[in-house]
């Protein structure tokens, strides 16, 4: 809407005469034409690598900036950025930060490549995108199968709750990575298990299951998962516990996240 864009373009003023600011790139609802009348600037600032070094040993990742802002509830959300970050991001970003990406403008640059490196960032490999089915099915085995029946036959209320959520979130990833479409939060999950396509009854046992965690539950939801995305023959004990050993316990060794934080 023009008041926002009236308030990014008094930002990238702003921000220009700085010989450290090497991009303004547009991000979140205003970018994918998703705005309300109301709703904020958000962006992110690509500055070089010394400044983007100064920022970090401040502990300054993100801000708001009032520059422009004239309408209700106006603000430019900031975030840090430099190119190296964005190479990263590609490379290895999760999904909140590659999703934060989709539909970016760059509405400013001193760099040529900018715009390519953001338009990497939301990209996956089909290779990636089968491997995230597969740690998805994993996590949902385990925390449908192994962690929910020791909860239950422990008693324990906390167990029973994080490995029922666990599940649900495993099996929400799952849909959401059949469809290529990226998690952006958590906040997100609910409507998106609506939206992406899945087979009769997915959303109902996914839904139970959060109303009430139980073997019962988890085990039809599981079910369902397996025999809409398991590879033929299924994913033997041995296969989802050596996934999901690799993907949780070893990360900190292999230099990657855990599966739900993908």
């Amino acid at each position: 809407m023009e008041h926002q864009e009236r308030a990014l373009a008094a930002y990238v003023e702003q921000v220009a005469e700085d010989p450290a600011t090497l991009g303004v790139v547009l991000v979140g609802s205003l970018a994918r034409g998703t705005e309300r009348e109301d709703s904020d600037v958000d962006v992110y600032l690509i500055v070089d690598a010394a400044r983007f070094a100064q920022l970090g040993r401040e502990d300054r990742w993100a801000w708001t900036d009032r520059v422009g802002a004239d309408y209700p509830g106006s603000y430019v959300d900031v975030k840090a950025a430099s190119p190296d970050y964005l190479r990263t991001a590609a490379a290895s970003g999760d999904d909140p930060t590659r999703a934060s990406f989709l539909g970016a403008r760059v509405a400013f640059s001193r760099r040529e490549e900018l715009p390519a490196l953001v338009a990497a960032i939301p990209r996956l490999s089909e290779d990636a995108w089968a491997g995230r089915v597969r740690s998805h099915l994993a996590q949902a085995h385990l925390h449908g199968g192994y962690f929910l029946r020791q909860a239950e036959q422990r008693g324990d209320p906390f167990l029973l709750q994080h490995a029922g959520t666990h599940l649900a979130l495993a099996a929400a990833r799952a849909a959401l990575a059949a469809d290529r479409r990226l998690m952006p939060g958590a906040k997100y999950i609910h409507r998106l298990v609506r939206e992406v396509p899945s087979p009769d009854g997915f959303v109902e046992a996914w839904d139970r299951l959060l109303a009430g965690p139980s073997i019962g539950t988890a085990g039809r939801l599981v079910e369902i998962l397996d025999e809409w995305l398991g590879p033929e023959g299924g994913m033997s004990v041995d296969e989802s516990l050596s996934v999901f050993i690799r993907d949780n316990e070893l990360a900190w060794l292999r230099g990657t996240l855990p599966a739900e934080y993908f």
